[in-house]
């Protein structure tokens, strides 16, 4: 598991600070990171859902995902696979 928690934690900071800060999401760094790494996880190919996704996960409402933010849809995916 420890594994997993630190790919978890490298591919969000692959993908934050393209555009920006470093130690969150945006708009855009989202997007490419839920298409290239949970395909089969998040409906991609819809932008709209996955603008709505950030929305759900955005607890500030800033705009951008914190890692805590984002953390939540791990939980919610492998809450869902362990169903």
């Amino acid at each position: 598991m420890e594994a997993a928690i630190l790919t978890l934690v490298n591919q969000f900071k692959a993908y934050a600070g393209n555009d920006g800060c470093a130690g969150t999401l945006s708009r855009d760094e989202f997007h490419q990171l839920v298409a290239a790494q949970l395909p089969n996880f998040v409906k991609t190919g819809d932008s709209g859902a996955v603008d709505r996704l950030m929305s759900s996960l955005d607890q500030n409402a800033d705009g951008e995902l914190t890692f805590d933010e984002f953390w939540q849809l791990i939980g919610k995916l492998a809450a869902q696979q362990g169903a």
